[in-house]
């Protein structure tokens, strides 16, 4: 059980982001467009998370890395469990954007 929580919330060994994003993973938004519009991360795609089931044919092989974001962290932690179970293998819950703005170029 514990185990299971700290997958869907992304909790285990650090994954270091700034890595993962200097090396082309994709990011994946899961807010609505309007949050999107908002503001986001230059690089990232809006994928809303009620529209991911539908969409996940764009997303890059199941291999590739995966970065999912929202605003808190909670929608992005769902999105990345459902990328899991499609078969997606290098998924990371990234958490808040703008947390991640920091890894920008």
């Amino acid at each position: 059980m514990i185990q299971t929580l700290k997958n869907i919330f992304g909790i285990g060994p650090k994954v270091d982001m700034g890595e993962l994003i200097a090396n082309g993973a994709v990011i994946i938004d899961v807010r609505s467009k309007s949050e999107y519009v908002g503001g986001h991360l230059k690089n990232s795609i809006n994928i809303p998370l009620n529209q991911l089931s539908g969409n996940i044919k764009n997303v890059k092989s199941k291999d590739h890395p995966i970065i999912t974001c929202c605003a808190s962290g909670m929608r992005s932690a769902n999105a990345k469990s459902f990328l899991k179970a499609e078969g997606f293998t290098n998924v990371h819950n990234g958490g808040s954007w703008f947390s991640l703005k920091k890894y920008e170029k």
